[in-house]
C-alpha cells in the first residue's frame, strides 16, 4: 500500500509549541506571541520548515478548516483556542503572515539563544532527545536495560550513523548553552532523562563521556 500522505505536518509541528503556552494563540498582527516566537527561532536553521507550515496553511484555508474532505486530518492538528471573539482561520492567517515576513528575510541562527519552552528544546535538540528520551526514560533500567553501560550499547548498535552523528553535535552545544548544574539537569529533564546517573558522576560528566563514547564508535 502506498505511504498515507501527512498532508499538515509541520503545521502539526508547530501547533505542538502552542500546547504548552496555553492552547492558546497569542499573537498579535504585529507580533508573534510565546509559542510562535519559539517554533521561528526553531525554524531559523532550517527556513524550509516555516516555507512548508506556510504552505500547509495556505492549503488548510483554501479548503476550509471544517470541510468534510479534510476533516480527519483536522483531527490530527492539536486544538488550540483563539481569543474571544476571534476564529481559529483568522489565528492561522496571522501566523502565515508572520511566517511570510520570516520567509522574506530569515534570520540567522542564535546559537547562544537558550530556548524559552519545552517544545523548543526538544526541537533544537531532536537527536539528543531521541537518545535521552529512548534509552533512558523512566523504568527503562527496569523494562529494557540492565545498566547504563547496556542502553549506550543498545544506542550505538541500533541507531544510523547520521543521528549519532547528530548527537555527539548536539551534547556540545547543549552543555555550552547550559553553563550551571541545574540548568542542565532541567534542560535535560525537559529532553526525556529520567533514569538515575550512574553512582558518582555529574551529568556534565556523564554527557562529556556519552559524546566522547559515540564519537569513538564513530571512528572504529
Amino acid at each position: 500500500m502506498p505511504p498515507v500522505e501527512d498532508r499538515f505536518q509541520e503545521l502539526r509541528q508547530l501547533l505542538y509549541a502552542y500546547e504548552e503556552t496555553g492552547y492558546a494563540f497569542d499573537d498579535t498582527a504585529e507580533t508573534p506571541g510565546t509559542a510562535l516566537s519559539a517554533y521561528l527561532r526553531t525554524a531559523s536553521y532550517a527556513p524550509d520548515r516555516a516555507a512548508a507550515a506556510a504552505r500547509e496553511i495556505e492549503d488548510l484555508l483554501a479548503v476550509g478548516l471544517f470541510n468534510d474532505d479534510i476533516a480527519d486530518d483536522v483531527d490530527l492538528l492539536p486544538h488550540v483556542n483563539p481569543p474571544q471573539g476571534v476564529g481559529v482561520e483568522d489565528c492561522l492567517r496571522a501566523v502565515r503572515q508572520h511566517l511570510k515576513r520570516f520567509l522574506a528575510s530569515p534570520p540567522a541562527p542564535r546559537p547562544a539563544v537558550r530556548p524559552k519552552i519545552s517544545w523548543e528544546w526538544r526541537a533544537r535538540f531532536p537527536a539528543l532527545t531521541h537518545f535521552l528520551g529512548t534509552y533512558f526514560y523512566q523504568g527503562s533500567f527496569e523494562i529494557e536495560y540492565g545498566s547504563h553501560a547496556e542502553a549506550v550499547d543498545d544506542y550505538l548498535a541500533g541507531e544510523p550513523y547520521e543521528d549519532l552523528e547528530k548527537a555527539a553535535s548536539e551534547i556540545g552545544e547543549f552543555l555550552t548553552l547550559n553553563p550551571s548544574d541545574g540548568q542542565l539537569a532541567e534542560a535535560a529533564t525537559v529532553l526525556g532523562l529520567r533514569e538515575p546517573l550512574p553512582q558518582g558522576i555529574s551529568l556534565r560528566q556523564w554527557l562529556t563521556d556519552i559524546q566522547g563514547i559515540i564519537t569513538h564508535h564513530l571512528r572504529t
